[in-house]
């Protein structure tokens, strides 16, 4: 039996396979899960942005008042080992599947790995190794989305979306 075709594009090739999506990878941050059977490979250590998301889903989902996530193009991402073993949640329907955009984890110790979506991945800044404080300051959280759906107010300056930034209300720091 052949492998679907999703474990031969970004984010799921290794780092040395090549696609019409990405010609070379070079390795610059390393990700790992718990357990250590997922690891992955970032070759950007700039996110295009890094959010709080509050969302219901968020919320339930990583049993938290929000999730952290970083932003990155999926050929930034490149599995070292670990796919055969993911396990995919598609939040719409409730399923697990994978049918974007859908959340993936590792189905040995469960941690959450991304949320894939069509273009992008969104990472857990948490499994990366994010060792140099310039690293860390790379990594530093830029905006809220979804805030109206918080559960505890978060006084710290930054942008507050009612939902989706850029396509919902700009809400006020109070």
């Amino acid at each position: 039996m052949t492998s679907p075709t999703w474990q031969h594009r970004p984010p799921y090739q290794g780092p040395t396979e090549t696609s019409p999506a990405r010609k070379s990878f070079t390795k610059k941050l390393r990700g790992a899960c718990h357990c250590g059977r997922v690891v992955y490979w970032l070759s950007s250590d700039n996110p295009l942005n890094v959010k709080y998301c509050h969302c219901h889903d968020c919320q339930v989902i990583h049993g938290a008042p929000l999730q952290l996530a970083a932003i990155f193009e999926k050929a930034n991402m490149a599995f070292e080992r670990g796919v055969e073993g993911l396990h995919f949640y598609k939040t719409d329907s409730k399923a697990a599947e994978h049918d974007l955009p859908c959340k993936v984890s590792c189905g040995t110790c469960g941690s959450f790995i991304l949320d894939e979506g069509r273009n992008m991945v969104l990472v857990s800044p948490s499994l990366l190794t994010l060792d140099t404080e310039r690293l860390r300051e790379n990594f530093d959280v830029r905006q809220h989305i979804f805030y109206s759906r918080r559960v505890k107010d978060i006084p710290d300056g930054k942008q507050k979306w009612a939902g989706l930034d850029n396509k919902s209300e700009l809400l006020h720091d109070d």
